[in-house]
């Protein structure tokens, strides 16, 4: 004899039909106002997005040219800024993940790490500016500004790390010290390569952050304008500052009276397609190395 569907199998799958459109329903609303939001930006910045945009400099007060000098130094920002954080977060993150003890020190510097993760990007600012403009004497320069987003950055890159070194099964490192090898030697030879797949999306996925922040970059090293010839790859020098996509985008909504009304659309789709490159970038890494775990 057949099974009979009953009235509380009905509405189980009722519910779970309910469910399943539900969370498919939010999906959506997060997909569409995206697609939205880069659709409009494309057309209207379509009339100036060019390669010469892209390798151009400013001209006429900036009312036209390209974004070259920003483009230029955002990269140096960028580079510098991970640069310092990276090693540093991946250091702190290993010991806080592998040596420290639980104790009351070592909360302190949990406690610490998640708080600052929280700081808002103008306190920062003002700390760059205290600490690395003034106390350090760097000066407004490219290395106060990449040093402020290297300390606004850390605090995730080190969470991240925690979080791909923990998802490293406990036996592997057994495994180790059952043959003789150190605490180092695990790490270095079986604990960091499963983990690094987590590691290196948690440092690339900080670009994003360290590219688009306006706020750390304005108050230690970013300038209205900068001067550069034309496809100079260097054209700044450490102690000086620099332009940045962030800050030029911003000048040139506030700032600038007659610019071409699709210049600074076309400045925030460069921003947003670099964001998304490198987003993408992140995740081809990632699914790359994960599929050459053995566990």
């Amino acid at each position: 004899m057949m099974f009979a569907e009953t009235p509380f199998v009905r509405r189980k799958q009722r519910q779970e039909s309910i469910a399943k459109w539900v969370f498919f329903s939010m999906a959506v609303s997060m997909i569409v106002p995206l697609i939205l939001i880069v659709g409009y930006l494309v057309a209207r910045a379509w009339p100036s997005l060019s390669l010469s945009f892209l390798i151009d400099v400013p001209k006429h007060g900036m009312t036209e040219g390209g974004i070259w000098p920003a483009l230029v130094g955002t990269i140096y920002l960028v580079v510098i800024s991970l640069a310092v954080a990276a090693p540093v977060g991946v250091l702190a993150a290993v010991y806080l993940n592998e040596y420290a003890r639980d104790n009351w020190f070592n909360r302190v510097i949990n406690l610490a790490v998640i708080n600052l993760a929280g700081v808002p990007s103008i306190v920062h600012a003002l700390f760059g500016l205290g600490a690395f403009v003034y106390a350090a004497r760097f000066g407004y320069s490219i290395i106060s500004a990449s040093l402020t987003l290297a300390i606004m950055t850390l605090p995730v890159i080190i969470a991240s790390t925690r979080e791909a070194l923990a998802s490293v099964p406990r036996s592997f490192r057994e495994a180790c010290w059952n043959v003789g090898a150190t605490r180092w030697q695990t790490i270095r030879a079986v604990v960091l390569p499963n983990s690094i797949s987590g590691i290196l999306t948690g440092i690339i996925l900080q670009v994003s952050r360290a590219a688009g922040e306006t706020a750390p970059i304005m108050f230690t090293g970013a300038v209205f304008f900068k001067a550069v010839q034309k496809g100079d790859l260097f054209p700044y020098g450490l102690r000086e500052q620099c332009m940045a996509l962030s800050m030029h985008l911003y000048t040139l909504a506030t700032q600038v009276p007659g610019v071409k009304e699709s210049i600074p659309f076309a400045t925030a789709v460069v921003l947003l397609g670099s964001v998304l490159l490198v987003n993408a970038t992140a995740i081809i890494v990632r699914g790359y190395l994960r599929s050459r775990k053995k566990w």
